[in-house]
């Protein structure tokens, strides 16, 4: 999930844009970006396999994906967005907070009580929509060491937890929005592949 579209519920929506004005973190967020898969790509739409070895492997790649999600002012990465099929993810809700972890993740309980908000997603970059999802939720996981954790979220980290463990599954927000916000979702990425393979021409 893409912090930018999640300033009005962040922090200052100047902030983002300050950064991105600065070279070297446009650059950086460049690099991050190269390693995100796109819309497309099969890995987005299936469901990842559950995460059976913690070692140093996977909190190596703990690490490398916290990496990319901040590079690419992200709030929020799933393990298909780089191309593995594991049920991982980790995110981060505000630049201060630590980035949490969370492996084999399943959603216990969410609250009837929903609310609507724009997202964006670091895999469908320039696509946004709007969202309902419950305000609460419980997920009961395991960390990168493989210990049992429970976390109770609301608002923003509610959210992020949904939609990054969407990804797990292989849905994508655009499956969670309106037929009207999905075609001009479609036109939108379409556009864009056109663009690019214009310029690799």
């Amino acid at each position: 999930m893409a912090e930018e579209d999640l300033q009005e519920v962040v922090e200052d929506p100047d902030e983002t844009e300050d950064e991105l004005q600065d070279p070297e973190v446009a650059a950086r967020r460049a690099a991050a970006l190269a390693f995100i898969r796109r819309y497309g790509d099969p890995v987005l739409k299936s469901r990842a396999t559950p995460v059976d070895r913690f070692d140093d492997a996977l909190r190596d790649q703990v690490a490398r994906m916290s990496a990319i999600m901040r590079d690419a002012i992200g709030v929020g990465l799933a393990a298909p967005q780089v191309g593995l099929s594991q049920r991982l993810l980790v995110y981060q809700v505000g630049h201060e907070a630590p980035v949490i972890a969370v492996v084999n993740p399943e959603i216990e309980w969410t609250s009837d009580a929903e609310e609507p908000l724009e997202e964006g997603c670091l895999s469908l970059p320039g696509v946004h929509i709007d969202v309902d999802r419950p305000i609460h939720v419980r997920v009961r996981a395991q960390d990168e060491h493989g210990d049992p954790q429970l976390i109770e979220a609301s608002g923003l980290e509610a959210r992020v937890l949904q939609h990054e463990i969407d990804h797990l599954n292989g849905v994508l927000i655009l499956e969670r929005g309106s037929r009207e916000q999905r075609k001009e979702a479609i036109r939108i990425l379409r556009e864009q592949e056109r663009e690019r393979a214009e310029q690799a021409a």
